[in-house]
Order: C-alpha cells, then structure tokens, then sequence
C-alpha cells in the first residue's frame, strides 16, 4: 500500500500532473521507498534485488554509508554556494578525476546530469573547431536534451529531428547486427572505417567531433571490437576531428577490464573530451566534462554553473570514488561480472526468446526475439522484465525497439548475489516464455 492508501492512487496522482511521455516500468509501477546494499523496497513492503542500480546510478550501494556520513556532514555546513565562489570539495575532486582522466593537461567541468555533460562537450568541440558537423554512432543515446537528442542515433529516444547540429551517422557501434555483422573483428573494423572514410569525403570539411559511447546503453549495451575507436583516431587525427568518449555508463570501472570504456581502444592514447554522470554521485546529481586545457579553454564568452559542482553532490562524489578505489569495485565488477555473464549464458542456452548474452563486467545485455526468428521482441523483454518484478528481481530495457534486457547491479555485488540474479532470471524467461506461448 502507498502512503495514500490504495496502490494506484499515487500513479493516478503522477499521471494528472507529470508528462504522457515520462516513462513508468511495469503494469504496476512500483513506488521504491528505501534500500540497502544491493536490494531496494516498495512501499508495500517487498523487496528486491536490484539489478539495474536507478539506471547504472547507484553505483557502489544503497545507502552507503560512506557517502551518507559525507553528504550529512556537508549539508550541515552549505548546501550551495555556485561556481562563483571558489569551492574546496569541487576543486579536490576535479583533481582527482583529471589525474584518473588519463587526459593530459586536464580540466574538469562540473554539470547535474550526463545529458548535461554531453551537452557541454558539444559545445566546446564545435565552439573550439568553429563548426557545426558532429559523427555519432548509429543506435547511440546521448542524452534528452536539444543538442544530444539531435546526436542520439537511435529512433526510440528521438522526438524530433530539428536540431542545431549536423549530425552523420556512422556504422561500428553494434557488433551482431548490421551489414558488417557476419565479419571477422579486424574485417569489422576495416568495414566501419572504411564507412567513416567515406562519409568524412562527402561532408564540406571541418567536422567538429565524433561522440561515441564505448559501450552503447541504452542502445542495449552493445559493442564494437576493441580497437575499432583506436582505428577511428586514426582518420580523426588526420581531419582534425575531435574525439568525445561517453562515458556516462561506462566509466568508474564498471566494465571491469577498464576504469574507462575508451581504453579497451586505446592505440592512440585518451580521448580529447570524456563526459561522465550517473555513477559517481550513487544517486546525486553529478556529471562532468574532462577535456585538455586547450579544448576547455576554448570558450570565448564568461559562464558559471548555479548547480553543477555544488558542495553536496561533490561530497558525495568524492566519499563515492574514495570507497570504489578503496576497495577495488573495477576488480570485482571483473570478477563477479565475468561470473554473472557466464551464468547468464548457461541459463540464455535453454531458451529460444534470448538472440545473444554480450556485455563486459557488471554491464550486461541479453537480446530477446521472437521465438523461432531473428526479431527483435519487446513483448518479449516486457514479460521477462514483468516476471522478474514479480520473483523479486529489478532490471532495465533498452536496444532497439526496447528488446533487450540491461543488468547493471550495484558494483559491490557479492557472488552469492549474482548466483541468485541468476536463477531469478531463469525463472522470469521461463514465466515470460509461458505467457506468451498462452498468448
């Protein structure tokens, strides 16, 4: 029951006075009241296990402990002061993320969100290369916002196609499916540079920047072979082009093999700009913008951020990366990551919905299809997503059309956990499976 009363007096409340467009999982959607390590409860007393983190944002745990005692110590002295004032806590963890950055000579911009970083990095690599021509991915997501809705290659999460950039589409970002689907990695890549060549000789010159995300997010958590960005720098270098890496769901170690998505393609040394958001506050507004003093310093007019970088949300931030780096969560999103992907797998390999089990880390796709076909099925990762709520276990959607499964628990996720996620799951695809067979 919800604090009103009755379970769906709150969702009537919600849809009176929110957006038709904001999006609620579940037939039933769940009002979640608190958590605790890597399990969440509803406001009628169930719990779950959280396998999608608020969208890959708590990233170490519910209610840590740590990052409480920083963010209650903080607010008791300032809760703001904007950037114009000088700020110790900003400063200290701009310091750190620039020396993690592996970006030489770095400076680090302060936003609230990862649109808004995006957002940020588009406008210093345009205002630095004085041009409004930007490469994207195909299936990208970037962010909501004017500018990174006009750069996100995927036709579900863009409402218009007005825009202030020219944005080209570029192949690469998705591996298993495609025109270079059927090919070897290095063909792959020799393929997708080829495309990139070839767009570059129809455009008028000057292209600002290529923004990519590592591993595609909402795309499906999707992947090209590691190199192909290195391969892609190559063409850059030559053009002049700017290289932004999204990193707003793949950084902060979450991959496992990498701290940083870029350097599974790291031939030619960091990108020129790397965004970030999501998990570095664990739940507070925090995202930011690293780039090479000569790329940040471009902007020739004055700016300030009433928001961005605010004492609180950088306490967090710091108590946050002090905790992951404390305790090696990269190594253990390796570990107990490869050991989820592997369990994931044997479970996939008893069921015609699921096409593919990809990802790397704590950061995992499982693609679903029609059974007996190819096709992509969101009725189908609707029902797995449904079924799993039902048994206990939260998890996330995405990929093209929404037919893909997105597990990304809490890095802290202990192995016993994952072994549970994953017989949760089981029971969920077998449930989904049944339905729509009645169906």
């Amino acid at each position: 029951m919800t604090a009103d009363g009755a379970p769906g007096a709150l969702l009537a409340r919600h849809r009176a006075v929110l957006p038709s467009w904001l999006d609620l999982y579940y037939e039933r959607p769940l009002e979640l009241t608190h958590g605790v390590g890597r399990h969440v409860w509803d406001a009628e007393g169930n719990r779950y296990l959280d396998f999608f983190g608020g969208i890959l944002t708590t990233m170490t745990a519910h209610a840590l402990p740590e990052v409480t005692a920083a963010v209650t110590a903080q607010a008791g002295r300032i809760l703001h002061t904007s950037t114009l004032y000088l700020s110790r806590p900003m400063v200290e963890l701009a310091e750190r993320i620039a020396a993690l950055s592996g970006i030489p000579d770095a400076r680090v911009f302060f936003t609230t969100s990862g649109t808004e970083a995006n957002d940020a990095a588009l406008l210093l690599a345009t205002a630095y290369r004085r041009s409004n021509q930007i490469l994207a991915m195909r299936n990208s997501y970037h962010g909501r916002s004017f500018s990174t809705v006009a750069v996100t290659g995927n036709r579900s999460w863009s409402p218009t196609s007005l825009s202030p950039l020219q944005t080209l589409y570029v192949h690469g970002g998705v591996r298993s499916r495609g025109p270079y689907a059927g090919l070897g990695d290095a063909d792959h890549i020799a393929a997708c540079v080829a495309d990139l060549e070839d767009v570059l000789a129809q455009t008028a010159g000057g292209v600002a920047a290529l923004i990519a995300e590592p591993v595609q997010g909402v795309g499906g958590f999707t992947s090209p072979p590691d190199g192909l960005y290195a391969a892609f720098r190559e063409v850059l270098d030559r053009h002049g082009i700017l290289w932004i890496s999204d990193e707003v769901q793949t950084g902060w170690g979450r991959t496992g093999d990498h701290f940083w998505g870029w350097q599974a393609h790291a031939g030619n040394g960091p990108p020129d700009l790397l965004t970030f958001a999501k998990g570095i506050g664990n739940g507070m507004s925090l995202g930011g913008v690293v780039a090479r003093a000569e790329v940040m310093d471009a902007m020739s007019a004055h700016s300030i951020s009433t928001f961005g970088g605010s004492p609180i949300t950088v306490a967090a931030g710091l108590a946050n990366l002090t905790y992951l780096l404390d305790h090696d969560l990269q190594g253990n999103a390796r570990r107990v990551g490869g050991l989820l992907l592997e369990r994931l797998r044997a479970v996939a390999a008893g069921s015609d919905l699921v096409r593919e089990v990809r990802g790397r880390g704590l950061m995992i796709g499982v693609e679903l299809v029609r059974p007996g076909t190819d096709e992509p099925s969101a009725e189908a990762a609707s029902l797995v997503v449904e079924a799993a709520r039902e048994r206990g276990l939260l998890v996330g959607k995405g990929g093209q059309g929404g037919a893909c499964l997105r597990i990304a628990p809490p890095m802290t996720l202990n192995v016993a956990e994952a072994e549970e996620g994953a017989e949760l799951l089981a029971g969920a695809l077998t449930g989904a499976r049944e339905r729509l067979a009645f169906a």
